[in-house]
């Protein structure tokens, strides 16, 4: 079953962080979806005392899931061919399964928040 993620959907993610993390500040780093920047979300969140921070634009490496995503077609899609869809998925499964266990060392340099910062040039 396929399910779409509209507003409503990053509001009930806001009311369950709500829940579990009574006590403590949230923010929530967006990538600019329409659905993400729209009205409702919004107030919702400046009534809540939700941060939303939001990447700038056409910036993936930003995004640490984007960098993930990155590195399991790197392992698993370039350069191959899989003779099934069962056999693709398969593959893509197990990479994600065992990234600690295979890949730890790549992916403790990949997945860091360590950026430099620039100042603001105009």
């Amino acid at each position: 079953m396929m399910h779409n993620i509209n507003a409503n959907c990053v509001i009930e993610l806001m009311g369950k962080l709500i829940e579990k993390y009574k006590t403590l500040p949230i923010t929530i780093v967006l990538n600019n979806a329409g659905y993400q920047k729209c009205n409702i979300v919004m107030e919702f969140a400046k009534n809540h005392g939700i941060e939303l921070l939001f990447l700038p634009s056409y910036s993936p490496n930003l995004n640490l899931i984007e960098r993930l995503w990155k590195f399991v077609k790197k392992k698993c899609l370039y350069c191959k061919y899989y003779d099934t869809f069962e056999c693709f998925k398969c593959s893509i499964t197990n990479c994600l399964y065992n990234t600690d266990k295979n890949y730890k060392n790549e992916i403790s340099l990949l997945m860091t928040l360590n950026f430099q910062i620039l100042p603001n040039v105009i």
